[in-house]
């Protein structure tokens, strides 16, 4: 009797579990429909606004994604810009459209020769200039010190890629180690009043500088056919139109004698040495620049050129004015450069910054121009034999950070190395947008 009261009791506990058991899984089943069709209801909704802002954490690239995949099939968003850079194989190459022309080049920092920047560099250009690793204080740093490794990784990366080189620059005002203006004491030279101490100074000077050039050159005269031997030496609002630089106060004229003799016998006749100046197109720079290098080949100093450096903006100089002073060399029997060409979306003395919203008509009157300096450079190919843009691609320029830190975009290729309405410009205007 009592095993027969045990055995109803475990039926009961077994029957009233499985109901317990079956409730449980209907009320589930039932709050899983609700949040379906709760899911269901908000995607709806999304679905049915697509012009609704977006998180104010959302960024473009999202934004773009967003509206692309919530818009009407029969009205497509356009496509965004590329979110990282990106070398674009389908174009075509500038070098290449130049090739009948003069090379293109432009300046490169050491890091510059690995990665995605040197792949755009590969594909559009054929020279190549240092930015800053050659300048005087890069490689002489301090008396008899000489370094050489990031200048030598620009030279392999030319070499291993077909690629001329320009040097720039062998003498300069700027980014030169002092230790080279000061005298046998340790003293500033150009505090020195005693003439025979000033006599003995300018020897030094000038001797240093020898040693520098020679130095240099010979190590990259295998490498290296064009030479900024000089850079920037005129000042029109200085004494006699010169730069009041240390080498002028202490030297004079001689400086520039002296690297421009020392570049000549350290390189060999097959040295293409250039003076270099920004600004020539001012018609007082450009015949103050005129009247000095007329002199310094009249008493036999081997100049082969002028570098032209051509930091322009969207609103000037005029094309007519960069034309006119290369013909003014070409007179002497110089050749003519574009040694550093960039074009700023400011007037110089505007500082304001359209920051990320740079507007397009802007845009495309730096394309306009472009295209206008391009065929005018063409047109005159027989007095110009290189022209280097000071950069390849808008992440990577000087401008962003002069006269004051802003966005600039001064060059053909975007910060994702897109081709800029500027590109197609010099290269195939039909295809401008």
């Amino acid at each position: 009797m009592e095993n027969r009261i045990k055995q109803k009791k475990i039926v009961i506990a077994i029957i009233s579990a499985a109901v317990l058991l079956a409730l449980v899984i209907i009320l589930l089943v039932r709050q899983g429909q609700e949040a379906g069709e709760g899911v269901a209801e908000t995607t709806e909704t999304a679905m049915s606004t697509p012009e609704a802002s977006p998180s104010p954490a959302m960024d473009d690239e999202q934004e773009a994604e967003e509206t692309s995949s919530t818009a009407p099939e029969e009205t497509p968003a356009p496509s965004a810009p590329p979110a990282e850079p990106s070398v674009q194989e389908d174009i075509p190459s500038l070098a290449a459209a130049f090739a009948d022309y003069f090379p293109i080049g432009a300046a490169i920092e050491p890091a510059q020769t690995g990665g995605l920047k040197a792949e755009l560099l590969k594909k559009h250009v054929n020279m190549l200039v240092a930015e800053n690793v050659m300048k005087m204080d890069a490689i002489q740093p301090s008396e008899g010190i000489f370094k050489w490794d990031n200048a030598d990784r620009i030279v392999k990366f030319a070499k291993e890629n077909g690629m001329a080189l320009r040097f720039h620059t062998l003498v300069w005002h700027s980014q030169v180690g002092q230790w080279f203006f000061k005298d046998a004491d340790g003293q500033p030279m150009v505090d020195e009043t005693d003439p025979d101490k000033m006599k003995r100074n300018k020897e030094l000077l000038l001797e240093r500088l020898d040693t520098h050039v020679r130095t240099i050159v010979e190590r990259y005269k295998d490498d290296i056919r064009d030479w900024d031997v000089v850079n920037e030496v005129i000042e029109p609002g200085d004494p006699d139109g010169m730069r009041a630089s240390e080498w002028y106060k202490i030297t004079g004229t001689d400086f520039i004698a002296t690297a421009f003799k020392a570049a000549r016998e350290a390189g060999g006749p097959d040295a293409r040495l250039y003076i270099n100046d920004y600004g020539t197109d001012n018609p007082g720079k450009r015949d103050r620049l005129y009247e000095l290098v007329k002199g310094l080949l009249d008493q036999g100093v081997p100049i082969d050129g002028v570098g032209h450096q051509t930091h322009i903006d969207v609103y000037g100089p005029t094309i007519a004015s960069i034309i006119d002073s290369m013909k003014k060399f070409a007179e002497l029997g110089l050749d003519n450069q574009v040694t550093e060409l960039d074009m700023s979306l400011y007037r110089w003395n505007d500082e304001s910054d359209y920051g990320d919203q740079i507007p397009d008509h802007v845009l495309k009157a730096q394309a306009d121009r472009y295209g206008q300096l391009f065929d005018a450079l063409k047109a005159n190919k027989e007095i110009v034999s290189a022209v280097v843009l000071w950069g390849i691609s808008d992440d990577h320029t000087w401008l962003n950070g002069f006269p004051v830190t802003r966005t600039n975009a001064p060059l053909l290729f975007d910060r994702q190395y897109q081709a800029k309405e500027a590109f197609w410009a010099v290269v195939d205007p039909s295809k401008r947008q």
